[in-house]
């Protein structure tokens, strides 16, 4: 058996060496090819292809990264707006409170003075009737032009008293400013 193998590895090499001789395979020549292949490789594989894998490696962490930022840019951006909404909502909420409080302010004023007008009308009167007693018709004459004067005067001070459209820009100029 050992004969027929010698015998048959025998025959392929020589098979092999006729082939190589045909096709003028030089086995130095081979061997020098493969080693520059080698070197080539090892040389392109540490110069040349780690690198660009650096690189790509490091945009891939780059245009993942800006991504992120992206994602969280929407969010603050959305909790910027809430937040704004939030306060514009309470600063509506706070200049509307301070327009009623200055309603309510004026309508007060307008009443005391309403009040001390009155008042001051019914002395004005009681004296006018004392007077009216010791010359009546004198003082009747005089107590109708004093009456209607203060009657207009009563009217120019409450109604002057009234919140114009000048007072309500004002006050909302000054509500503003306090908010700011």
């Amino acid at each position: 058996m050992n004969v027929m193998i010698a015998a048959t590895s025998a025959g392929f090499t020589d098979m092999l060496r006729d082939t190589a001789e045909t096709f003028g395979w030089n086995p130095w020549l081979f061997l020098s090819q493969v080693i520059s292949f080698a070197i080539v490789a090892f040389l392109l594989r540490r110069f040349a292809y780690k690198p660009i894998l650096a690189v790509l490696e490091d945009r891939r962490r780059r245009i993942e990264e800006g991504l992120l930022n992206a994602e969280k840019i929407k969010k603050e951006l959305a909790e910027a707006q809430k937040r704004y909404a939030e306060i514009l909502a309470e600063a509506n909420a706070d200049a509307q409170k301070m327009i009623d409080e200055a309603r309510e302010s004026s309508a007060h004023l307008a009443e005391r003075k309403q009040q001390e007008a009155i008042g001051a009308a019914e002395q004005i009167i009681a004296k006018a009737r004392e007077a009216a007693a010791l010359e009546h018709e004198r003082t009747m004459e005089s107590m109708k032009r004093e009456l209607g004067r203060l009657v207009v005067e009563t009217t120019a001070k409450v109604t002057g008293k009234v919140l114009t459209s000048e007072d309500q820009r004002r006050l909302q100029e000054e509500a503003l400013r306090q908010l700011a």
